[in-house]
């Protein structure tokens, strides 16, 4: 629960700035939130022609599971990022309603001490131990790269001030997967580090839903993943779901 209060607290903080400028009418009409928010290429935008939002996002986030895990039991440093290049395609002529695709690169990250991953590539599965030993251990991590394409509806509320929601999904390939071990002290592995990536039954295919609600250049971001991050069936079952804020620069 205390996880869960601080996710809610941070995806909140950024929308704190705000008040200053409801309060003050003149900087309200001059203020234009995030690098380079209108910029329309080395030409003018057309008279009347919608304007365009959020096409370089960054989703920062809380990684944890749903499957055979319990969610909300990973530490809170399980931190990840999405970065995603978008075009804005509006489709009316306000921009009230557009649509959002482009190319996303994601890189997730999980810390439990007690969840140690077992790869197994002679008969290509993957299990979980949630009860490992956490002697000598100081931490054990999950982490992955992909990258994608987001295809997501917006709809926003009018003038550059707009209350806005993106819905939509992410097909993508996921590059790679590996577990990371940290020890205390003097150990038998060099360094005090470890690393695996031999997990031979990654699903590559990654599909996943997400949702962002905010105002301007900021907003709660939710994502879950449709299918498992290892595809034998005799795998550890696990769906990725992210929370955490989005900002749009421009």
């Amino acid at each position: 629960m205390r996880r869960l209060i601080f996710i809610v607290f941070i995806s909140f903080s950024g929308f704190c700035g705000f008040s200053q400028y409801n309060s003050e009418p003149n900087l309200v009409s001059r203020y234009k939130p995030g690098f380079m928010f209108h910029f329309t290429g080395f030409r003018p935008a057309e008279e009347e022609k919608a304007q365009k939002y959020d096409r370089l996002v960054f989703d920062l986030t809380y990684n944890d599971w749903m499957g055979d895990l319990q969610a909300f039991k990973n530490r809170w440093s399980s931190i990840g990022i999405n970065t995603n290049l978008l075009f804005d395609i509006p489709l009316t002529r306000k921009g009230t309603v557009s649509i959002g695709t482009g190319i996303r690169q994601s890189f997730f990250k999980t810390e439990n001490v007690s969840n140690e991953f077992f790869a197994d590539p002679t008969n290509n599965f993957t299990i979980l131990s949630n009860s490992a030993s956490t002697l000598g251990i100081k931490k054990r991590l999950l982490c992955g790269n992909a990258v994608g394409v987001p295809f997501e509806f917006r709809f926003r509320s009018k003038s550059w001030r707009h209350i806005k929601l993106h819905v939509g999904g992410v097909v993508a390939y996921q590059l790679n997967i590996y577990a990371k071990t940290i020890y205390n002290g003097a150990t038998q592995i060099e360094g005090g580090l470890y690393k695996n990536y031999d997990f031979a039954d990654i699903n590559r295919l990654a599909l996943s839903t997400h949702v962002r609600l905010g105002i301007r250049n900021w907003a709660i971001y939710g994502s879950y993943g449709i299918n498992s991050l290892f595809s034998n069936r005799s795998s550890t079952e696990l769906r990725l779901f992210q929370l955490g804020v989005s900002v749009s620069l421009f």
